[in-house]
Parts: C-alpha cells; sequence; structure tokens
C-alpha cells in the first residue's frame, strides 16, 4: 500500500518531482563519468610510468656501452669532465703509469679534496680487495684525500673490497651507481650510497 501510495501522490506532484528526478540521474551519469575518467587517467599515469622506466633502463644501458667502448685513457678523463659538471674544480687526470692510485683529483664545491681512482674493467669483473688496498694506501697518505672515490665500470666489488672500502671510508662506484652519474645524477647525491663518503672532513690549505 505505502508503494501505491508513493506512486499517486508522484503523481498529483508531477511537477515537483520530475525536476528532482532528473537532478538525480543528472548526477548518477556525471558521476559514472567521472569514475570513468579517473579510471582512465590513472591507467594512462601507470602507463606512462612504466613507459619512463623502460626508457630509463634502455638510456642507461646506451649511455654505458658508449662509456664501454672508451680506452682507458679516455674513460679518465670522462670521469674527470663528469666532476667538472657537478661543481668540481682544479680537476686534473694523470693519465699515466705510476700515479699511485690518483687518476683524477680535484676539489669538491665545499673544497674537499678528491682523489679518484678509474678501473676500466669489463662488465662481469669484479673489483678486488688487491684493488682496493692499493687504493687505501694512497689516497690519504699519499695526496690528502679528503674524498676518496674509487669507480668502476664492471657490476661489482668483491665481498672484501667492499668491506675494506666501508671500513677505510673509499667510495665504491660500481657500474649501476656509475651509469646514474653518466644519467645526470650528482656527484654529491652519489658519494653516500656505498662507503660512508664524509672523507675526513678537512679542506685543501688556502
Amino acid at each position: 500500500m505505502a508503494a501505491v501510495a508513493a506512486v499517486v501522490w508522484a503523481a498529483r506532484h508531477w511537477s515537483v518531482v520530475w525536476p528532482v528526478l532528473v537532478a538525480v540521474l543528472g548526477a548518477a551519469v556525471v558521476g559514472g563519468a567521472g569514475w570513468t575518467l579517473w579510471r582512465a587517467h590513472r591507467l594512462a599515469v601507470s602507463q606512462d610510468r612504466a613507459w619512463r622506466a623502460r626508457e630509463e633502463a634502455r638510456s642507461l644501458e646506451l649511455s654505458m656501452a658508449e662509456v664501454d667502448a672508451l680506452s682507458w685513457q679516455e674513460f679518465e678523463a670522462y670521469v674527470a669532465d663528469l666532476c667538472r659538471r657537478d661543481g668540481c674544480t682544479k680537476v686534473v687526470v694523470s693519465g699515466k703509469s705510476g700515479d699511485l692510485g690518483a687518476d683524477v683529483v680535484g676539489y669538491l664545491a665545499d673544497g674537499r679534496k678528491l682523489v679518484v681512482q678509474c678501473k676500466k674493467y669489463a662488465p662481469h669483473r669484479r673489483v678486488s680487495s688487491q684493488d682496493v688496498q692499493k687504493f687505501v694506501g694512497t689516497a690519504r697518505p699519499e695526496h690528502g684525500a679528503d674524498v676518496a672515490l674509487f669507480v668502476t665500470t664492471c657490476h661489482s666489488f668483491t665481498k672484501a673490497a667492499l668491506g675494506l672500502a666501508l671500513r677505510q671510508d673509499v667510495v665504491a662506484l660500481h657500474r649501476d651507481l656509475l651509469g646514474s652519474w653518466v644519467r645526470g645524477a650528482h656527484l654529491e647525491t652519489l658519494l653516500p650510497l656505498n662507503g660512508s663518503g664524509g672523507g675526513t672532513g678537512r679542506r685543501p690549505p688556502a
């Protein structure tokens, strides 16, 4: 009976009821369209992010392929250019044997002395603890490094090498981090990622 009464009432007051019905139906249509657009937007954003991630990975491999094609001398010069790009000053490339582990020397923007050992290794190789030991023995005692950076084109350091780097405050920059540097990551943001990256805090004499 209540349903019948409601229908009768609606028929008698149709001039009042129909605008309300139209408004409700309109809201439902708008709401449904909005939900559909929101879903489409979320899907487009997700697809864009996935595409960007694929392109970033692809650009990394292309960039590193170009790095792999460099000679060891060209690689040292390239690392020096990356240092200059990120605000380092007085950057010098040794480019010769007997450099006592200092392939590139310069100063960070905050004045700390940066000493870099560059190892142009095949991607599948690993940096050994002997490599790091040699650098540890010269970076600070011989060259007065505030920040000692060991950068390589291979994918990893041995466990012993990485442990030594961490204990001796040497920044170990393997292939993946080098790839980030090549793509535009600032050197200062990479220093803390492998090894403490803080150096000794000493500044060069004026």
